[in-house]
């Protein structure tokens, strides 16, 4: 099991000028109750969204357990007519893999529930991350053997309801688990301005472009390092480590 867990805050009647002002710069996650979502709330049924999307085709992952992996990509893509992907998700519990994003997110529950999961990016140590995913793929048993360091991550939980809306700051890690049939809708925003992203980046995935400079510029100096004999690396690059943890870790966060 992780380590402390910790409620995900829930404030009711929040306007868009509090949230604005005073809860969006805090950058933690938080679940807004009390918004107006419209008719979606209740006509949203199974019958309802099967009839209105019809027979369209959608593409879907298909994957032989429950527990996708980004990583090792243990999924097939598949094309599904709409109303049957409707039908299908209606019959099982569905979890989705542990990722972060890098653009902020509304999760607008409209109907059904969701347990969800997240961790702060300030525990991205703790994590075995390959890119934005997390070897880690059951996060309520979790390999401890494997995973050792998994258990000083501190958890954040919440429960869904519908007509709750989650705010999910950039970079957060989020495990989701639908509770029975639902329908989250998803919003996707820019935490930064706009020339910090790649503009190229039609699906909104990929890091901000100093970031990916950095990281190439970091596999250059890895190779570079490579040229020294074992002893002689090991050394240099703890202190490269140090020198990153002084002058790019921030001092402002818990």
């Amino acid at each position: 099991m992780a380590g402390q867990r910790l409620p995900v805050p829930r404030l009711d009647g929040v306007s868009q000028e509090q949230f604005v002002q005073h809860l969006y710069p805090q950058r933690k996650p938080l679940v807004l109750e009390g918004i107006d979502l419209g008719a979606c709330t209740s006509r949203w049924t199974v019958d309802y969204l099967s009839q209105a999307g019809g027979r369209k085709e959608v593409k879907i992952h298909v994957a032989a357990v429950a527990q996708m992996d980004f990583i090792s990509k243990n999924f097939v893509y598949r094309t599904l007519p709409f109303d049957k992907l409707v039908q299908r998700a209606a019959e099982e519990k569905h979890e989705e893999f542990f990722i972060s994003e890098v653009m902020d997110n509304f999760l607008i529950q409209v109907t059904g529930k969701k347990r969800v999961v997240l961790f702060s990016p300030r525990d991205a140590q703790y994590l075995y991350l390959s890119g934005t995913k997390s070897e880690v793929l059951n996060i309520d048993n979790p390999d401890l053997d494997k995973y050792p360091l998994f258990s000083k991550a501190r958890r954040y939980e919440c429960s869904l309801k519908a007509g709750d809306v989650l705010f999910i700051p950039a970079l957060w890690f989020h495990n989701i688990i639908s509770e029975e049939f639902g329908v989250g809708v998803n919003v996707f925003w820019k935490h930064l301005p706009s020339e910090c992203y790649d503009k190229t980046d039609t699906y909104g995935n990929k890091d901000p472009t100093a970031a990916s400079r950095a990281a190439q510029i970091l596999d250059r100096a890895l190779k570079t390092l490579a040229e020294l004999p074992e002893e002689y690396r090991d050394f240099y690059a703890r202190r490269m480590v140090l020198h990153i943890q002084d002058k790019a870790y921030s001092r402002n966060f818990e």
